[in-house]
């Protein structure tokens, strides 16, 4: 956690965690035998967690990423909802896709992951409403329009 976001730090490689404790002034732990290599740095998870954050809480994002990457530590900010729709990278992208639904309201959905270059895929159809699909499923199914109205009469099927 940092004071105004959250931040995902990958320090978990040998020389790449001496750097991230060296980078938040621990070098006590980033020269700790016992944290030389990642085994010893799970078994103390908890103790290294909190040390990072002690550092990051005092921090905004952009600090935290500043010096981070000054240091040559992984680490990127971690989106919210809002963060995604205004980055210009994810529009771009065709991250945000607008859609129609079937009762004519245009929002905005989620693109297509992963993105493919000969394939990138699409969004076909918006969602189908309770029910919008039934009839034509169980007719596939092999149900006959009296069967679907049984069903429908004893609340089985929308």
């Amino acid at each position: 956690r940092c004071s105004d976001g959250f931040v995902l730090i990958a320090g978990n490689g040998d020389s790449i965690f001496k750097r991230l404790m060296q980078a938040i002034g621990r070098d006590d732990l980033g020269t700790d035998a016992a944290l030389a290599d990642n085994a010893g740095r799970v078994a103390r998870v908890e103790e290294l967690d909190r040390a990072i954050e002690a550092w990051t809480l005092g921090r905004s994002v952009a600090e935290v990423l500043d010096v981070l990457g000054a240091a040559r530590v992984p680490a990127g900010k971690v989106y919210t909802a809002r963060d995604i729709c205004e980055d210009p990278h994810y529009r771009a992208r065709d991250m945000l896709l607008q859609q129609r639904t079937r009762d004519g309201h245009d929002i905005e959905v989620p693109g297509v992951v992963p993105k493919l270059m000969g394939t990138p895929g699409t969004v076909r159809s918006s969602a189908p409403g309770l029910g919008d699909d039934t009839d034509s499923v169980l007719d596939e199914l092999g149900f006959t329009a009296d069967d679907i109205a049984a069903l429908r009469g004893r609340k089985v099927v929308a």
